[in-house]
This record gives structure tokens, C-alpha cells and sequence, in this order.
């Protein structure tokens, strides 16, 4: 396959992100990265939860996710794009009134944000082509979809650094990032291309603190089956753990608490992208409306978003542990009701709820 010289590949791929709209992007080598030695470790300790898509593995039995070699063979480069979705400040979780839940940023916006960061990467996708002047290339692009763990290729990638929190920060962007990935048979190696960012969580350990319900086994380790985000949106069923249900706070579609009180956040830029701006029922959500929505309702308000899924089922029973998590007696009255609801998951939030404001 002959190419032209991968340091002109590597500009007009730069260039090509840029116009799309991202902020941020870099290639990364198909390299078996130290981090992923850790994966299969993870997964044998039942870390990922019901997350079983992470098990994914190749016809020998290897995890996909352990070596991007292993997952793609044919892949010889790794095109990594990043997108600021912060919408508003971090002060916005300051909200005096106990009847109202949080939604993660991420979820703030109309559109779910997997199709909206695809368009952006299919533009960047587009140019790769060109430098193809025999045969076809081959590529593959990813939005949190495919058999790559892909904080480890942004970091090789000089997008930013893996914090303790396990996720990637950029030194000027923060961590409020959406990352895509475009897998390809061309070698857009140069010597341009930046190193990894250095390490600058430094002695800091804010994240791991302020984390309810201890789901750091260590830094840069995560016990998903603790993880606010993994109980509110992963989880299936009822959550029975007495001490996860009480650390699960107001939150009822993911968390960001390790991302608001990073220090890398406090001077974090909102995004300019129109598509990931808030709708306002969404910020700090009544938590009444979200108990007693109908399948329909939750249709009609969460098509094309980020929130789905979690399914109704699961959004229903988060919203009834937050009442039980906010102190408020005046909620006792609904919860006396969904204690007799058709869902059992809801029957069983809600008589723990009502337990605890009791």
C-alpha cells in the first residue's frame, strides 16, 4: 500500500478535527500500552459489575480490550479526537432545594452524545483517503462502542493524562471530555505527533475523598460495582446494598462528583457546540416528576438521549432512593403510594426510602 509522507497524514488529519469542531486530537501507535496489563486482572475480579460487554474476547479467548493488537489486527494507528461538553459550571450542584436530583452533564442535552460526536468523526474519517494511492484503507470509528479502552490510546495520543479518577484530563480543557476514536490500516506515525502528557494529579487524592460510596480500590482504580455511574445507569434491578443506596445521594443518571471538586476542573471552559447545551428540565431534576413518569412520558422526554439508558425502570428507582437520601419528610406520602407500585424495583426503593425518612 503506498502513502505519502505520514507527517502531511498527521496535518491534514489535525486540521480535519479542528474543522470538525473538536478541540482536541492527536494518533496514537497500536501498541500494547502497560495500562491495558491491568485489564484482564480487572475483569477476573469482577470489577466491571454487570458490564459484560467488557468481556468481550477474540477467537483464542483473549479480551479484545486487552490489546487493541489482539482486537483489530489489521489496525496499525489510532486517531484520537476529544470535545468539551461542559455546559455550565460546577457551581450549578449547589441547589438549596431537596426535591430535585442530579443528571450528569453529559445528559444535560437534547441528543444523545454517541451520534453527535460520530458525525464530527465520520468528517475527520473522510480525509484519510487521500493518502491511500493504492488499494483501500481500512477504518473503523468508535464513540464508546468498540473493543478499545479509550482514555489509554487518548493518553499515548498527548490528549491528556489518566487521573486517579481513571478519567482523562487535559491540562487546559479539564475532564468534561467526549472522546472518538478512528481505527486505521494506515500508519500516520510521525515525529510531530506529540508524547503523552505527563502525570500532574501529583500527591492530590480530592477525587478519591470525595467519592460516597469508596469506589476506588486505588488510584487510577475503579470498582465499578461501587461507582454512583455504574449504579445508576449500568445496574439492572434493585439496588440492595444499605451503604450504596444511602451514598447515592440526589444523584439519579450518573454522578461527576470526582470531576467537580478535580482541581483541573475549576477553570474548565464551557463548550461552544450547540448541540450539548442543557435543556433546563434537566439540570437538577424535580425528583416527584421523575418517580411518577409514565413509559410514555419517558419516551417522549428522553428520545434521542443519553439518559434511555438507564431505562424507566432504573431511573424510577434512583429518583426514589434520592428521596429517601434527602431528609424530606413531605416526600413520605408518595413513598407510601410507590411502596404498592406494579414495579417491584420501585416497591422496594420506595419501602427503603420510606424506612429512612421515618
Amino acid at each position: 500500500m503506498a502513502m505519502k509522507f505520514s507527517s502531511e497524514m498527521y496535518r491534514a488529519v489535525m486540521h480535519a478535527a479542528a474543522e470538525a469542531g473538536f478541540e482536541l486530537a492527536g494518533v496514537a501507535p497500536v501498541d500494547n500500552a502497560q495500562e491495558l496489563k491491568y485489564f484482564p486482572k480487572w475483569i477476573a475480579q469482577g470489577h466491571a459489575g454487570e458490564m459484560k460487554y467488557l468481556e468481550a474476547r477474540d477467537g483464542q479467548g483473549r479480551l479484545k480490550r486487552s490489546s487493541l493488537a489482539h482486537a483489530v489486527p489489521w489496525a496499525r494507528s489510532v486517531v484520537v479526537c476529544a470535545i468539551n461538553y461542559n455546559a455550565t459550571p460546577a457551581c450549578c450542584r449547589q441547589v438549596p432545594d431537596r426535591n430535585q436530583g442530579w443528571i450528569s452533564r453529559y445528559a444535560w442535552s437534547r441528543e444523545d452524545y454517541h451520534p453527535s460526536v460520530m458525525r464530527r468523526l465520520r468528517r475527520v474519517e473522510s480525509v484519510l483517503p487521500a493518502f491511500c494511492t493504492q488499494g483501500k484503507i481500512k477504518t473503523r470509528c468508535y464513540v464508546d462502542t468498540g473493543p478499545i479502552v479509550e482514555r489509554v490510546v487518548a493518553k499515548y495520543a498527548g490528549i491528556g493524562w489518566i487521573g486517579k479518577n481513571t478519567c482523562m484530563i487535559n491540562q487546559k480543557l479539564g475532564s468534561w471530555l467526549f472522546l472518538g476514536v478512528i481505527l486505521t490500516s494506515l500508519d500516520l506515525a510521525t515525529e510531530s505527533a506529540p508524547w503523552p502528557a505527563p502525570d500532574r494529579c501529583g500527591s492530590c487524592t480530592r477525587c478519591i475523598d470525595a467519592c460516597p460510596t469508596q469506589a476506588f480500590i486505588a488510584p487510577y482504580q475503579l470498582d465499578s460495582n461501587k461507582c454512583i455511574s455504574y449504579l445508576t445507569i449500568e445496574k439492572r434491578g434493585a439496588i440492595t446494598d444499605d451503604d450504596l443506596r444511602s451514598g447515592m445521594g440526589r444523584q439519579v443518571f450518573g454522578c461527576d462528583i470526582c470531576q467537580d471538586v478535580c482541581p483541573w476542573n475549576r477553570k474548565a471552559p464551557a463548550t461552544h457546540a450547540a448541540e450539548f447545551q442543557p435543556r433546563p428540565e434537566l439540570v437538577n431534576p424535580r425528583l416527584e416528576w421523575l418517580a411518577e413518569m409514565s413509559e410514555e412520558e419517558f419516551r417522549t422526554t428522553f428520545r434521542n438521549s443519553a439518559v434511555r439508558r438507564s431505562k424507566r425502570s432504573g431511573l424510577r428507582r434512583n429518583a426514589i432512593i434520592a428521596m429517601g437520601n434527602s431528609g424530606d419528610a413531605r416526600f413520605l406520602p408518595l413513598l407510601e403510594k410507590l411502596a404498592e407500585d406494579e414495579d417491584e424495583v420501585a416497591r422496594d426503593s420506595a419501602i427503603w426510602a420510606r424506612k429512612k425518612l421515618s
